[in-house]
């Protein structure tokens, strides 16, 4: 009896969107189970049962990508480990980059740095070409000069890829044109270093996190400050969102990572880390992924305040002053609505993962070398390419220093075992 009363409390309560969604899941899981049994079937047959089910049709908004191309949920059975020469490393910043984003096109790469400085870099196969670099400045004269005057830790481009948000040591929200790297506006109303930003997927709402505990919502196309959530106990270190109108955020040494619900100004509150959760991102719109100080990846699913599975020193262990500790997990990323994960550290390697079992186990996949702090990391949409930003340093401080690893964007292509079927060529291999 009390162990039924502790899974009870555990679970959060689903609405019924949020039980169609779940159980849609569920059969995908079956499908790809069926396929890893006997060799895939032509996705038009895959995609058969799905035109009976109205609910998941009607779902298809949440589902995005995975309903107008189906291969991405085999993806992670594809990769291989990528050739080190076909790495591509961009140069420019002169201090640890902090974050980067990736244009919805997979065409432009932006990132920033500890030195203030933001920089647009057009992808080529043969050249990372660099279209626009906004210099940073000294402090005070943000007025005056364009760009910041201090770390800038944070950045964010809305899906239509028409703005780009920039957040810094000192405060400040930037906003740009993305086309052009003109800044727009600068929102004020944080006390405290901004950590993390995200776009409501379809939107122009904008999500911050800072420092200083809260959680701020703007209307980037108004330019106008909409309102302020409180909850953390510690500095906000991370934020993600997609379609719904919520976003879930990790709370530092608070140990806690939280849900938003920004319309009910309500919050879900979810545990399971040992030390300071650094990193968060959504893998779609009921689970996500979290990494910590204490070496842990966590997998949650958001109808239960537990991980759905916790793997310890994902990065396996360093000495430091003559004692065994866990790499950091400073970076996690998710290849949006599949099974396909990302983590970085300063342990040498980024680490790909395989989600299974329904989001129940994690599967390391393979490692990608790269020295460094791996401060950032993004999938392309497409999947064929994910970009890390490294640097000397943590983003968030100094407590090491890594001498040969370079303040650089590493371009790393993802290659495929096989083509993956797809309507226009039922039947490939």
């Amino acid at each position: 009896g009390r162990r039924r009363r502790e899974a009870a409390e555990e679970e959060v309560e689903e609405t019924p969107q949020e039980k169609k969604l779940r159980l849609a899941k569920q059969y995908l899981e079956e499908l790809r189970q069926l396929g890893e049994s006997r060799p895939a079937p032509p996705f038009s047959l895959l995609l058969a049962p799905w035109r009976c089910q109205g609910a998941v049709l009607a779902y298809s908004r949440a589902w995005g990508r995975v309903l107008a191309n189906p291969a991405h949920i085999l993806l992670f059975l594809q990769v291989q480990p990528p050739d080190p020469a076909r790495i591509r490393v961009l140069r420019g910043h002169q201090l640890p980059v902090t974050c980067l984003v990736i244009s919805p096109d997979d065409k432009f790469i932006f990132s920033a740095s500890k030195d203030g400085s933001l920089i647009k870099c057009k992808w080529e196969v043969d050249s990372g070409k660099r279209l626009c670099v906004v210099p940073g400045g000294k402090k005070g004269t943000e007025e005056r000069h364009m760009g910041h005057a201090s770390q800038v830790l944070c950045m964010a481009i809305s899906s239509d890829g028409k703005y780009l948000a920039t957040g810094d040591k000192n405060k400040l929200i930037m906003i740009w044109d993305a086309a052009t790297c003109k800044r727009l506006h600068i929102f004020t109303g944080h006390r405290d270093a901004v950590s993390a930003l995200s776009f409501r997927k379809g939107t122009h709402q904008l999500y911050s996190a800072s420092h200083d505990r809260c959680v701020k919502v703007w209307d980037v196309g108004e330019n106008a400050y909409v309102e302020t959530l409180f909850g953390h106990q510690d500095i906000i270190t991370g934020l993600d969102s997609l379609s719904r109108e919520c976003c879930v955020t990790a709370g530092g040494r608070d140990g806690t990572v939280r849900l938003w619900k920004i319309p009910e100004e309500s919050q879900l509150v979810f545990s399971g880390h040992q030390g300071s959760i650094d990193c968060i991102q959504l893998i779609n719109e009921e689970h996500m992924v979290s990494g910590a100080d204490d070496g842990s990846l966590a997998l949650w699913g958001l109808t239960k305040r537990k991980p759905l599975v916790l793997a310890r020193q994902a990065h396996g262990e360093q000495e430091a002053q003559g004692l065994q500790q866990p790499y950091w997990i400073s970076a996690v990323a998710a290849l949006r609505n599949t099974d396909l994960l990302a983590t970085g550290s300063h342990s040498g390697s980024v680490k790909l993962w395989k989600c299974g079992e329904g989001f129940r186990k994690l599967e390391h996949l393979l490692d990608i070398p790269l020295v460094g702090f791996v401060n950032s990391l993004k999938f392309s949409a497409a999947g064929d390419f994910l970009v890390a930003g490294t640097g000397q340093e943590h983003r968030l401080g100094r407590w090491w220093r890594i001498k040969e690893a370079k303040n650089s964007i590493c371009i790393i292509p993802l290659k495929q075992k096989t083509t993956a079927s797809s309507p226009e060529s039922p039947g490939s291999s």
